[in-house]
């Protein structure tokens, strides 16, 4: 439901009109260097503020309220919380009776009998994420002892990969009050061999399910994905170039059998456009009992893509450090010398 993870494990709490959001981290080593301060880049890359993000201003400071003392983490659960201040909640209570199509308000109305929050999206919102930006940002942290970066970036904006164009496709979609979805492409590098479990504890299984858990992420491939159904055997294969499990390409995106194989883990999610547009939506109004035009309020993202690359990178570290841990937890156990 909301937890996910094996020895690093996390809990996203909060709605997005509510009093707060946050996270609890548990499976943190006691000892690891942190405070507020260490969440703050990663965080500011999540905020609004680009053109064709929403104008709701948070400041999202962060409040660590268990875990770390002087400095260093305990080993106890760490929590980390954020209060919700810039919140016009009335925009929302048209979406009761007349839901978003696309987005959560009617299936939420359905499955909790009408007692969810359904402010700003309550807990369906992306605010949510902030959550998982601080988990991964703890989780590069830890994982830099093995050298291992992660960085993602978009790649296409509107189905263009032009990046000289995104600013202008995003002006004309604003301007016709429209939204637009992209693409986010990330790479982890400096990932050893071994990492991963086979088939259901995959690297690709256990990454794509905190990257589904993205509020409007529709897609997610790795390495060549898709484009492999077109290749032949010898087109598609990594030849292994040395020892150390190097290949000659890397068509599979650093991830053999269900298992890091040393070289990058490249994989590309696709992102939607927000169900929230001023554009005239004929869709079922329950006050009405008919289909009638829905035009939303609010402050809306013409493109969440634009922001979702740090979230991305989030989701990949939070896999990454429980799979270290669990990989370090299994050579204890090795008869091996």
């Amino acid at each position: 439901m909301n937890s996910t993870g094996t020895l690093f494990r996390i809990s996203l709490f909060g709605e997005s009109h509510g009093n707060g959001v946050g996270v609890t981290v548990d499976g943190i080593p006691a000892g690891l260097p942190l405070c507020e301060g260490d969440l703050l880049a990663d965080l500011a890359r999540r905020k609004p503020g680009a053109r064709g993000t929403t104008p709701r201003k948070e400041s999202d400071t962060p409040r660590i309220v268990s875990g770390v003392f002087d400095g260093h983490t305990t080993g106890a659960p760490l929590m980390v919380l954020f209060d919700n201040q810039n919140t016009l909640s009335g925009d929302y209570s048209s979406l009761v009776t007349h839901p978003r199509p696309g987005h959560s308000d009617f299936v939420a109305r359905v499955k909790y009998d009408g007692f969810n929050d359904y402010r700003g999206g309550g807990h369906f919102s992306g605010r949510i994420t902030l959550g998982l930006v601080v988990a991964g940002s703890i989780a590069k942290k830890m994982l830099s002892r093995y050298g291992v970066a992660i960085s993602a970036e978009v790649t296409a904006v509107g189905g263009c990969d032009d990046k000289s164009r995104f600013a202008d496709i995003i002006e004309d979609t604003l301007a016709h009050g429209d939204s637009i979805g992209g693409i986010v492409e990330c790479t982890a590098s400096g990932v050893p061999v071994g990492w991963g479990e086979p088939f259901f504890d995959s690297v690709e299984s256990r990454v794509s399910h905190l990257l589904f858990s993205i509020p409007g992420v529709r897609g997610v491939e790795f390495g060549e994905g898709f484009a492999s159904a077109a290749r032949t055997g010898s087109q598609h294969n990594d030849p292994i170039t040395d020892a150390a499990g190097h290949t000659a390409t890397n068509h599979a995106g650093g991830v053999n059998g269900g298992i890091t194989n040393g070289n990058n883990i490249v994989f590309r999610l696709a992102v939607k456009p927000t169900s929230s547009i001023s554009v005239p939506q004929m869709t079922y109004d329950f006050s009405a009992d008919t289909v009638t035009p829905l035009r939303v309020k609010g402050r809306h993202d013409a493109c969440i893509a634009l922001r979702v690359p740090v979230i991305a990178e989030a989701a990949a570290a939070v896999v990454l450090a429980d799979l270290m841990l669990i990989a370090e937890s299994a050579k204890l156990f090795s008869s091996k010398p």
